[in-house]
């Protein structure tokens, strides 16, 4: 899809989840991250089914990740479930990254919630110093969304979240990445929306294949930033060859609004008259959706 010419990114101000359960997906957030809740309130009529394409409204909670937003959609009709056999192969892989001062006690408070699985094995990884020398973990929450604990090497944590150490919560979110078929296709794309390069790496060898649960993953990571940097979005295109990612990976077309894996990227945008009111909903060449708002509060 061609990106608008009147928008442009300040900022990635949240990511955006659909839930069968908003009220089991809300447990589980603030008892594994110290999520903080935030606004409660009814999405329904035309303008709403128009951005959504989907018949009906939809039960909305906003949590609080540090400084960043996730937004929970339980829609008034379910559509399908987060497909069981889903890997970071398929184009409708999407994940955020938690940012965490102590991996070892996040990982603790996490082991002490139910409804999660591991995506990595045996355990966190630290990556080589080429691939920027974090340690990561990945796992699944109870609706099947991956997710990714992330935790710095003690000299290169970001200023925002220095002086955290020994912090049992999240500090915040660093990035979501996505998969992407065709790297240039996809920078070109975001470029038009207001992302610009930043970094760019090849992640391979035992520690990614253990991250990713995946045998001998080679990737390219694209960082990509808009006016505010933080947080970036990464584009993750396998050399392995990436999947097509249908609705339930059975070849029924698309996501839909209502789909559990229909994650959402919340984009607080620039406008070219100021309209405070302006929402518009894109695809990435991918099917990655892209939630424009001139106004995020």
């Amino acid at each position: 899809m061609t990106a608008p010419t009147d928008l442009t990114a300040r900022r990635i101000a949240g990511f955006g989840l659909t839930t069968p359960d908003t009220a089991r997906l809300v447990e589980f957030y603030t008892a594994a991250f110290g999520c903080r809740c935030l606004r409660s309130d009814r999405l329904e009529g035309p303008a709403f089914e128009r951005l959504m394409s989907i018949a009906g409204g939809a039960q909305r909670q906003r949590l609080a990740a540090g400084e960043e937003l996730i937004e929970l959609l339980q829609f008034d009709h379910p559509g399908a479930p987060y497909p069981p056999h889903a890997s970071p192969l398929d184009r409708t892989f999407q994940h955020f990254a938690l940012v965490v001062a102590d991996m070892h006690r996040a990982l603790l408070r996490l082991e002490g919630t139910r409804g999660w699985t591991p995506i990595s094995r045996p355990g966190p990884q630290r990556l080589p110093a080429s691939s920027g020398g974090v340690t990561a973990y990945k796992f699944r929450d109870p609706d099947g969304h991956p997710l990714e604990f992330l935790q710095f090497p003690a000299a290169q944590v970001p200023v925002r979240w220095q002086g955290h150490a020994g912090t049992e919560g999240i500090l915040g979110i660093d990035h979501s990445a996505i998969t992407v078929a065709d790297t240039a296709r996809s920078v070109a794309f975001y470029r038009d929306v207001g992302f610009t390069p930043v970094a760019s790496t090849l992640n391979e060898g035992e520690s990614q294949s253990a991250l990713d649960g995946l045998a001998h993953p080679r990737v390219e990571v694209t960082a990509l930033a808009a006016d505010c940097p933080a947080p970036h979005l990464e584009l993750l295109c396998y050399r392995n060859g990436v999947q097509g990612g249908s609705r339930a990976q059975g070849g029924t077309g698309p996501l839909a609004a209502n789909d559990t894996a229909a994650t959402r990227l919340i984009i607080e945008v620039n406008t070219v008259d100021g309209r405070a009111d302006e929402h518009r909903l894109l695809r990435d060449p991918d099917g990655h959706r892209l939630h424009l708002m001139a106004n995020c509060s």
